[in-house]
C-alpha cells in the first residue's frame, strides 16, 4: 500500500487513478484476509456470512477516500488527520462489522476497551502516514510494521470489547465445514497470490518511475538553461543553473521569492496577463525578458512558459536562456554596419561631390588670372552648384521623411512627360522606346515629380546599360487595387547575387555610379506604399516592376463627404 501511494506525488491523470485504486485495493484485500487468519490463529469461529464481502467492499472505499484526501498537499491543512481518520474508521469497520453477520445468541460491551482501542488506531494510523511521508531511509518499513501491528492489535483487543456467542446450530455438518475451511483457503491464497502481484508490479513501475526520475533529474541539474517552476508568482524550484544566472548564493535567496523583484517594473502587467492567459493556452512561445539579478546585474533572456504541477498544484514551468552575449554582439554587428553605411555614404558623397567642386575651383582660378570670357564660366559654375544641390536633396530625402503636397495624378500622363524628356537621349544611343499606355486613366495618390524621378532613374538606368542600342518596353496597366508599370530593357542583364543587393545604399553595377539613384527611387516607391521588383536574365536584358495603389479621385471624395 505504501509503495502505491508514495507514487502519488509524482503522477497525475490517469496513472494518479492507478496508484489511488492499486493501494486501496492491496489494502483492503490484506486487511480482509488477515481477518480470517487472526480468526484461525485465536480459535474464533469462523463464518461465511453476506456480511464479509459488504465489509471488504467497505474497507476498500474508506482506504481509497483517505489516500485522496493525502493528494491534497498543500491544498488542504489537516489533510493527514482526516486521512487517518477515515481509514482509523474503515479499519474499525472491517473489524467490528463483522461479528454482526450470524445470529448472535448474546453480546457484551467493555466500552473501555472499545474507546482505547479506536484511540489508539486512530493515532497509530496518523503516526503510520507520518512516517511514510518523512525522510526517513526506512520509513515504508517502519510505516507498514507499525500500521500491520495496529490492525492485528485491534483484532486481539475487539474480541476483549465485544464477547459474543453465536445461536447454536451454526454448523449442521461437517461437509458444511469443510467446505467453509475450503473456501477460506481459497479465498487466502487468491488474497495472497493478488498482493503478491501487485507488490511486484509496484515495484517494477517503481524503480523504472525512480530511474526516469534520475534521468530527468540529471538532465534539469546539467542544463546550461535556467528551469525553473513557479508557484504562482514565486519561485518554487530553480536548477543550479538558475542560481548561477541569478547570482544566488543558495536556493534559500530565490525560493518563495517574487519573481516581480527581478523583473522592470514597466514590464509586470504584461507579465501578469501573460500568466493569467497561460491557464487557456498551455504554453507559450519564445519571448525576450529582460531581468535583474540579485546584485542588480541586467539580464537579457529569452524564455519559455509551460503549464505543469508541482507539489499536486498547478504551476508554471520557465525555462530561461541568456542571450546577453548574443544581445551584445548584434549590437556590435549593428554599429559595425553603421559605421560601414557611414563610410559608404561618405565614399559616395565624396565622389559625387568632389567633381563638381574641383570644376569650381579650376574656374576660380581661371578668374583670379584675369582671363577672359568670364561670363561663360559663371554658367558652368552656377551649373556645377546646382548639380551638388541636387545630390544634396537626395541624401536628405533618405535621411528624414520631407512634407510633401499629394495630389491626384494619372500615372499615364507622367509616363509621357518622363518618355518624352528621355527620347533624345535615347535616340543618341541607337534605342527606341516602346511604350503601352492602355486606354484607361491609372490613378495614384503621391508626389508627381518624385514618381517622374523613379520613371527616369529607371529608364536612363536601362539606355546606359544598353551600349550596343535595341529598345526599351515600357507597359502600365491596372490589374485589381495596383497600377502595375513595367520596364524591360535588352541590355546583358543582372547577375542573381547581384539582384539580391539592388536598392542597397550605394550598391551599383556602374563603373562610375554611386547607388543613389535606385535608392532613392526604392525609398520613394515605399513611401507612396508599393514596391519594386526586379527580374533579370543575363544576356536577355532585365525587368523593373513597380506597382503603386490605385486611388480613384471620385471614390476618394465620397469618403470624405
Amino acid at each position: 500500500m505504501f509503495n502505491f501511494i508514495s507514487n502519488l506525488k509524482r503522477s497525475n491523470g490517469t496513472f494518479r487513478q492507478f496508484w489511488l485504486a492499486g493501494g486501496a485495493f492491496v489494502f483492503g484485500l490484506g486487511l480482509w484476509a488477515k481477518h480470517f487468519v487472526a480468526l484461525l490463529g485465536s480459535h474464533e469461529p469462523i463464518i461465511f456470512t453476506w456480511v464479509m464481502p459488504v465489509a471488504l467492499m467497505f474497507i476498500i472505499f474508506f482506504s481509497l477516500m483517505a489516500f485522496i484526501m493525502l493528494t491534497f498537499q498543500g491544498i488542504l491543512k489537516y489533510r493527514l488527520v482526516y486521512g487517518s481518520t477515515i481509514l482509523a474508521f474503515g479499519i474499525a469497520v472491517m473489524n467490528y462489522f463483522s461479528v454482526f453477520g450470524p445470529q448472535i445468541e448474546r453480546l457484551e460491551v467493555n466500552s473501555s476497551q472499545l474507546f482505547l482501542s479506536l484511540l489508539m488506531l486512530f493515532f497509530g494510523t496518523l503516526l503510520a502516514f507520518m512516517l511514510a511521508e518523512s525522510t526517513f531511509r526506512f520509513r515504508k518499513f517502519l510505516a507498514s510494521t507499525l500500521l500491520g501491528a495496529l490492525v492485528v492489535g485491534l483484532q486481539l483487543m475487539g474480541t476483549e470489547a465485544l464477547r459474543v456467542e453465536y445461536s447454536a446450530g451454526i454448523y449442521t455438518t461437517s461437509d458444511k465445514l469443510i467446505q467453509d475451511i475450503n473456501l477460506l483457503a481459497l479465498i487466502l491464497g487468491l488474497g495472497a497470490l493478488l498482493i503478491l502481484v501487485s507488490t511486484l508490479i509496484t515495484w517494477y513501475i517503481d524503480k523504472r518511475l525512480n530511474q526516469m526520475d534520475e534521468r530527468y533529474r540529471l538532465l534539469v541539474e546539467n542544463s546550461l538553461d535556467t528551469i525553473a517552476i513557479l508557484k504562482g508568482s514565486r519561485w518554487g524550484f530553480v536548477n543550479a543553473a538558475g542560481l548561477r544566472m541569478f547570482e544566488a548564493e543558495n536556493e534559500s535567496d530565490l525560493l518563495g521569492r517574487s519573481i516581480y523583484s527581478l523583473l522592470p517594473a514597466k514590464d509586470h502587467n504584461t507579465i501578469k496577463e501573460r500568466l493569467h492567459n497561460l491557464v487557456f493556452v498551455g504554453s507559450s512561445k519564445p519571448i525576450e525578458q529582460e531581468w535583474f539579478t540579485l546584485k542588480g546585474k541586467v539580464l537579457h533572456t529569452e524564455i519559455v512558459e509551460t503549464m505543469t504541477t508541482l507539489d499536486n498544484e498547478p504551476a508554471i514551468q520557465i525555462i530561461i536562456r541568456d542571450i546577453s552575449e548574443r544581445k551584445k554582439n548584434e549590437e556590435l554587428l549593428i554599429n559595425s554596419e553603421k559605421l560601414y553605411v557611414a563610410g559608404q555614404l561618405a565614399a559616395g558623397i565624396a565622389h559625387e561631390i568632389r567633381n563638381p567642386l574641383t570644376s569650381l575651383k579650376g574656374f576660380l582660378q581661371l578668374i583670379v588670372s584675369g582671363r577672359r570670357n568670364n561670363n561663360s564660366y559663371y554658367d558652368i559654375m552656377n551649373a556645377e552648384l546646382d548639380r551638388i544641390e541636387d545630390i544634396v536633396s537626395e541624401l536628405l530625402m533618405l535621411s528624414k521623411p520631407q512634407v510633401y503636397e499629394l495630389t491626384y495624378q494619372d500615372l499615364r500622363v507622367m509616363m509621357r512627360d518622363t518618355v518624352t524628356l528621355l527620347e533624345t537621349q535615347a535616340i543618341l544611343h541607337n534605342i527606341a522606346i516602346e511604350a503601352e499606355y492602355g486606354t484607361e486613366p491609372l490613378w495614384i495618390y503621391g508626389v508627381e515629380n518624385q514618381i517622374k524621378q523613379v520613371f527616369i532613374n529607371v529608364i536612363k538606368n536601362a539606355i546606359e546599360a544598353m551600349s550596343d542600342g535595341g529598345s526599351i518596353g515600357i507597359r502600365l496597366s491596372r490589374e485589381h487595387d495596383g497600377v502595375f508599370v513595367r520596364i524591360r530593357d535588352e541590355g546583358p542583364g543582372i547577375a542573381e547575387d547581384q539582384l539580391a543587393k539592388m536598392g542597397q545604399p550605394f550598391y551599383t553595377t556602374k563603373e562610375k555610379g554611386t547607388g543613389l539613384g535606385l535608392m532613392v527611387s526604392y525609398k520613394i516607391v515605399d513611401n507612396h506604399q508599393g514596391k519594386i521588383d526586379v527580374q533579370s536574365e543575363l544576356g536577355k536584358g532585365t525587368l523593373f516592376e513597380i506597382t503603386l495603389p490605385f486611388r480613384y479621385p471620385e471614390a476618394e471624395i465620397k469618403k470624405s463627404s
